[in-house]
């Protein structure tokens, strides 16, 4: 009971977060987490970081994401509603992250989309995402069914491998004029430009990442000019998330994604993972996620980038593993 009220407050403490109050519940999200997270309490022993002495963002340790995929990670004890699991190849290990409050997960994720975009329940949401759906535990699918389930539009929906379906539902909104969110993997999204092209007008495109093996890899560049000239739109629209956060961050199109109110991106040297990188030069990203309040909030990536003093940030690549160099413990089993 006393998590669950716990739970309750902090939901509300998003809710109306503003940008001056960030690092202050950060600050106490981490002190939380220090105190109450067994795995994080143990990677701060390892580091001799003693908790009472961090006062600022930039002195909080980051756990790697690797963790994610060999242990439980959970502030305090609690059954999972849910556990979410990462696409993973045959013989890999996914990440699997284990949600507490299906409410905080929902309104995050509607608050994240509403800052940039305005009302979800105002768009007709066409998801197609074939790989994530065709296996068990996707946050995306979660995410974007509840976008569907808020949507005042009945023609909202999934579409796996109905492509003709998706370009009649397309073309109906369109002529229609209902203002409609087309969110897609994208080796999914080509196969529809590929088969399908058309004007969409003032469709929301927005890719979410990854080819999965289902087609050559390419630059988000290269992607974006396919896929608008074959809808004829000037921009294609980008989300960036993963298993391991519960907040989103977004592109409108102009190569920077900018975090959701609960999320913030720093930039650490990529050779030295305890030390700060400056702004505006390539880094492995650090990501503060305050939506992650019952697992860990301080997340250290293995994605490269550049992180601005705006708090907009690129994506770049993947660290790669010989590049992690200079601490052990980022690679220690605790």
């Amino acid at each position: 009971m006393v998590k669950r009220q716990y739970t309750d407050r902090w939901i509300a403490k998003l809710s109306s977060l503003s940008d001056q109050d960030f690092e202050g519940l950060a600050l106490e999200a981490f002190q939380y987490q220090a105190a109450s997270n067994p795995l994080y309490r143990s990677y701060l022993d390892l580091l001799q970081k003693d908790p009472k002495q961090i006062h600022h963002l930039a002195d909080i340790p980051f756990l790697p994401i690797r963790f994610f995929k060999n242990q439980t990670i959970k502030t305090e004890d609690w059954t999972a509603v849910t556990t979410f699991s990462s696409s993973s190849t045959t013989g890999q290990q996914p990440s699997l992250h284990h949600l507490y409050s299906a409410e905080l997960y929902e309104s995050v994720s509607r608050q994240g989309f509403e800052f940039f975009y305005g009302d979800i329940s105002e768009y007709c949401v066409l998801a197609l995402l074939p790989s994530y759906l065709e296996r068990s535990g996707s946050s995306l699918v979660y995410m974007a069914d509840y976008f569907i389930r808020q949507s005042h539009y009945k023609e909202s929906g999934f579409f796996l491998h109905d492509l003709a379906g998706l370009a009649s539902q397309l073309e109906d909104c369109r002529s229609r004029k209902f203002p409609t969110l087309l969110i897609g993997v994208s080796f999914a999204l080509l196969d529809l430009a590929e088969q399908f092209p058309m004007p969409l007008g003032d469709t929301i495109v927005m890719e979410t990442g990854g080819m999965k093996g289902r087609r050559k890899e390419m630059t988000r560049e290269e992607l974006h000019q396919t896929l608008s000239s074959a809808f004829q739109v000037q921009q294609i629209h980008s989300e960036y998330g993963m298993t391991e956060l519960l907040s989103q961050a977004y592109s409108k199109g102009e190569g920077l994604f900018w975090p959701s109110p609960t999320m913030r991106v720093l930039g650490r040297d990529i050779t030295d993972p305890l030390s700060p990188q400056k702004l505006g030069q390539t880094a492995a990203l650090n990501i503060i996620d305050l939506a992650n309040i019952n697992t860990i909030s301080f997340i250290a990536t293995e994605d490269i980038g550049q992180v601005y003093a705006d708090h907009s940030f690129r994506v770049m690549g993947r660290l790669d593993k010989s590049d992690i160099r200079g601490c052990n413990l980022m690679v220690a089993d605790l």
